[in-house]
């Protein structure tokens, strides 16, 4: 209270306090009165309760004028999963040419010889063919054999076993029965290049011998996959030419100035690349095959259940002076003697007349890419030309029989 209490007491009833503003006069003053009444005051109250809700159902904004935004959601069913890749598996078939490893669908276009126009910037897709191998195919034993092998200076070195057992007879590939003229291919230099080690391995019949050269880096690891596609293996064993050093085989070759022990020590380095092989072939070794320092190497050769071929790429080189009676061999056909197409098919041609004229003949050629498609090419329809395929072994396991022309 702002008045003092004696005052409220002392004064008469009726009598404003001083400096207390005068109440308000005339209309509005009635009009004051009227709205202080209860009554009057809650009917106010309900009337703008009702206008506000009047306003909120009028203009249909529940919240009170905040800005607000709609949208549609459309469910839609998710896109169907892409099935995963699958290999194309070809089934068997009696071809004896057919390889057994992998295959792009680029390298089968290649292979059979047929030309695909595809539109500009388009390639042959990914997928893989796999050819399954029959169930009576000839199967190479595993390698290493522990019957077999010895533990040499440089790594596991090849051994004649127990009863006389060679090499030279467990791994190679069995040769499937038959008749008629035989005639027995050897690849030679594989192993370094890997686009012409695959293309070997993957595409010639599985009875082409793939001969491996020592230095490459995946020599042991390509040699178990020639193995693996069916392919018998050989090991070249690097010697001095005849214009050595202009022509140098490579480090570990053996060399007609070296002693005894230098060139053994080198001819073992050389066995222990790889296991499996079941002989080797001379790579270059023209001066080094015609001098005695190769007799003791021959012999130790033949000593370990190996033969030797010498892929012909000598012309007139001396006969072998094998005293110790190694198995040995040589080619009478260098297929890509003359790098051309045209020329290794011409020597192919010869090669089916001398094996129809001695029933048995065997020749070799590099690893190239040319001459590996000119012998697929030449092998799709051999078996109708009456003509087998046989493994390079042969050559070194006896004498191959002769047949006439009758045969």
């Amino acid at each position: 209270m702002t008045e003092p209490a004696d005052d409220i007491l002392t004064r008469p009833l009726g009598v404003a306090a001083a400096g207390a503003k005068a109440p308000p006069t005339g209309r509005a003053a009635g009009l004051i009165a009227r709205a202080r009444q209860p009554r009057v005051a809650a009917g106010l109250g309900a009337g703008c309760l009702v206008a506000a809700l009047g306003l909120v159902f009028a203009f249909g904004d529940p919240q009170a004028g905040e800005p607000s935004a709609g949208a549609m959601i459309e469910l839609r069913d998710p896109p169907p999963a892409k099935p995963a890749p699958q290999a194309v598996v070809a089934m068997p078939t009696p071809d004896a040419t057919a390889p057994l490893a992998q295959r792009s669908a680029e390298e089968v276009e290649t292979a059979s010889g047929v030309t695909v126009v595809r539109p500009p910037g388009s390639a042959p897709s990914e997928a893989v063919v796999i050819r399954v191998p029959p169930a009576n195919a000839p199967r190479l034993a595993a390698a290493p054999d522990p019957r077999l092998t010895e533990q040499g200076r440089h790594g596991l070195m090849p051994r004649i076993g127990e009863g006389r057992l060679r090499a030279l007879d467990v791994y190679a590939r069995p040769d499937e029965p038959g008749t008629g003229p035989r005639i027995a291919i050897l690849v030679t230099g594989l192993g370094i290049g890997q686009s012409a080690t695959a293309a070997a391995t993957a595409r010639l019949p599985q009875a082409v011998s793939l001969a491996f050269a020592p230095y490459g880096n995946e020599v042991e690891r390509a040699a178990a996959r020639a193995r693996d596609a069916g392919h018998e293996v050989f090991l070249q064993l690097p010697m001095e030419p005849f214009d050595y050093p202009d022509s140098d085989p490579g480090p570990q070759a053996l060399l007609t100035a070296l002693k005894g022990p230098e060139n053994a020590d080198r001819l073992a380095w050389v066995l222990a690349r790889f296991p499996g092989y079941v002989g080797l072939v001379n790579l270059m070794g023209g001066k080094m095959m015609g001098d005695s320092a190769f007799e003791p190497i021959l012999r130790e050769i033949g000593a370990r259940g190996l033969g030797f071929v010498d892929d012909g790429t000598v012309p007139k080189s001396p006969p072998l002076a094998n005293k110790s009676r190694t198995p040995t061999a040589r080619a009478e056909i260098v297929l890509d003697a003359t790098p051309r197409p045209d020329a290794i098919d011409a020597e192919l041609a010869r090669a089916e007349g001398l094996a129809r004229s001695n029933g048995f003949v065997l020749v070799s050629t590099g690893g190239s890419l040319m001459a590996v498609d000119r012998i697929v090419r030449w092998a799709r329809d051999l078996d109708a030309r009456g003509i087998r395929l046989v493994p390079a072994s042969v050559a070194l396991r006896g004498t191959p029989k002769r047949v006439s022309k009758a045969d």
